[in-house]
C-alpha cells in the first residue's frame, strides 16, 4: 500500500539513492529551561534525560555513539549512509567554538552525509546559523525547532519558556541559508482542544517550513505532567482520537513538507501512559488505513 504522505525515508532515498538512517546522538549538552537561565524545572513533559539516551554521561563519546549505531543499522536496515542527529536537550546551546568541534567530529566519520540539530527557537543566533550554513554546501543540514504549539497560553502551561513569536523570529533568521527547517508539534497537550491543534497545523502549513515531526503527548515518570496525571488533572488522547487528528493535520500540510515523524517514541521503562503509544506499528497502520478510508492524502485540504 502506497503511503499517502511525504515520508522521511523516501525523501532521503530520493536525495542519496540508498537507505539512509538517522543516528541519535547525546552530546552532553543542556537546556536553558534546565540550567536556570529560564527555569530549572524543564518543560512539564521532559525528564532529566531530555528526550535522549543519557549515554554521554556514561562516558561514550560522540564518535563511538555514531560508529556503534552505524554497525547496528547497516546490519538491520542495510543502511549505506547516515544523518547525525543531535537529539538530547538543546544542541545549539553552547559557544560556537564548542558546537563546531561537536559537529566537525561527526562529519569526519565515513558514511555521515548530513546533520540534524534538535534545539529550541530561543537558542539560535546569527553566529550559530552561520556555522550551520557553512556545512550546507557539502552536507544535508536540518535544524529542528521544538515548537509544540502556536498557542502562547499552552506554551506557558507546559513551562516551555518561549512564545510563538520567538519561533517565528528563529525561522526568519534561518531562511535562505540552505538549512532545512523542521518544526516539532505535540498533540494532546494539557488544555488544548482539537481546534487548537488544527490551528497550529494550519499556521505551520502557511510558513516556510520544510518538515514536521508530529508527536503524541505521553506521560513520562518523574515529570510534572506525571504529577498532573496522577492527580487526575490530565487525560491522554485515545489511540483512535490521535489517529484522526494526525489525518486531519496531514490533509492541511503541503505535499512538499517532509513528515519526519508521525507519533512519539517513549522509552518503555519510563512510560506512565498511554500504553497504546508503544504500539507504533499499529498506529502507523491505523493512520494509513484512515487516509485510505477517507480517500485522503497529505495536502488534500492545504
Amino acid at each position: 500500500m502506497d503511503k499517502r504522505y511525504t515520508d522521511y525515508n523516501s525523501y532521503l532515498r530520493q536525495i542519496f539513492g540508498c537507505r539512509v538512517q538517522k543516528i541519535s546522538i547525546d552530546a552532553g549538552l543542556t537546556c536553558p529551561n534546565r540550567d536556570g537561565r529560564i527555569s530549572t524545572d524543564g518543560c512539564i513533559y521532559c525528564n532529566a534525560r531530555g528526550s535522549g539516551t543519557g549515554v554521554f554521561a556514561q562516558g561514550i563519546s560522540i564518535a563511538e555513539q555514531v560508529v556503534r549505531s552505524q554497525l547496528f543499522m547497516a546490519k538491520r536496515y542495510n543502511a549505506k549512509k547516515y544523518i547525525a542527529y543531535f537529539q538530547s536537550f538543546s544542541n545549539t546551546y553552547a559557544p560556537v567554538s564548542i558546537l563546531k568541534s561537536l559537529y566537525d567530529e561527526v562529519l569526519t566519520i565515513p558514511g555521515v552525509v548530513g546533520l540534524a540539530i534538535g534545539t529550541r527557537p530561543d537558542c539560535v543566533d546569527t553566529a550559530i546559523l552561520d556555522l550551520l550554513e557553512s556545512y550546507a554546501d557539502q552536507y544535508l543540514v536540518w535544524i529542528e525547532y521544538g515548537l509544540q504549539s502556536i498557542h502562547d497560553q499552552t506554551l506557558k502551561r507546559i513551562n516551555r519558556g518561549h512564545d510563538f513569536d520567538c519561533f517565528q523570529k528563529a525561522v526568519a533568521l534561518t531562511l535562505n541559508r540552505g538549512i532545512n527547517i523542521c518544526a516539532h508539534l505535540i498533540f494532546g497537550l494539557p488544555g488544548e482542544t482539537r481546534e487548537m491543534m488544527l490551528d497550529t497545523a494550519k499556521t505551520i502549513a502557511s510558513m516556510a517550513i520544510d518538515g514536521v515531526k508530529l508527536h503524541l503527548m505521553y506521560v513520562v515518570k518523574g515529570t510534572a505532567l506525571d504529577t498532573l496525571y496522577q492527580q487526575g488533572h490530565y487525560q491522554c488522547l485515545e489511540q483512535q482520537e490521535y489517529v484522526d487528528i494526525v489525518c486531519d493535520v496531514l490533509e492541511l500540510l503541503p505535499q512538499k513538507m517532509v513528515i519526519q515523524r508521525l507519533t512519539g517514541d517513549p522509552h518503555p521503562e519510563e512510560l506512565v501512559a498511554p500504553f497504546w503509544s508503544l504500539q507504533k506499528t499499529q498506529t502507523f497502520s491505523m493512520i494509513q488505513e484512515m487516509l485510505v478510508k477517507r480517500d485522503s492524502w497529505q495536502g488534500k485540504n492545504a
